[in-house]
């Protein structure tokens, strides 16, 4: 489930970069708080950095409640798990591609846009100030209720490509899906 959810946010963030209301979005960088809410109510927060260029690279760093990193490249995800030494290959469903989600993000008002990617809604919010992205809210297939928030956001920074690069650890077991 944890990597659907994943995949979802992946997705959606891509969605926002192919706003037209979003202006010239081409790097994207913020820390974020990952809330989901399960249908008995169970809560989990996830906290984290992210990384994203319009290139179709995305790095999100997982910093509580465990330490896990998800590099992808286009329709390509490696999950780094330092924790339980290991290192999880797997090809998505499909590609993030940002020029087919271009027509999928609807404004609603001046802060405000929504879109629907395979059945589910997501509702993405900006800064009334600026147009940063402040959230992004959705209930996914399992009909828990996901909210991200980000902070310290950084758009159209300057991001190298060296921090999308996972260099497999020698002691790692690798698991390909």
């Amino acid at each position: 489930m944890f990597y659907k959810l994943i995949i979802s946010s992946m997705l959606l963030l891509s969605v926002c970069f192919a706003s037209n209301d979003i202006k010239n979005l081409d790097t994207f960088k913020a820390s974020f708080t990952q809330k989901i809410v399960s249908t008995s109510d169970n809560i989990i927060e996830y906290k984290g950095d992210v990384f994203i260029k319009k290139s179709g690279k995305i790095l999100w760093q997982y910093k509580t409640p465990v330490v896990k990193n998800v590099y992808i490249n286009d329709s390509f995800a490696v999950v780094d798990e330092p924790e339980l030494e290991q290192a999880i290959f797997t090809e998505l469903d499909s590609e993030i591609n940002i020029i087919k989600l271009l027509n999928t993000s609807k404004k609603i008002d001046d802060n405000t846009y929504n879109t629907n990617i395979d059945d589910v809604d997501y509702l993405i919010k900006t800064s009334k100030s600026n147009d940063k992205i402040e959230f992004i809210n959705y209930k996914d297939k399992l009909e828990n209720k996901v909210e991200i928030k980000f902070s310290n956001v950084i758009q159209n920074g300057e991001i190298s490509d060296d921090i999308f690069k996972f260099t497999i650890p020698e002691h790692y077991d690798i698991i390909r899906k």
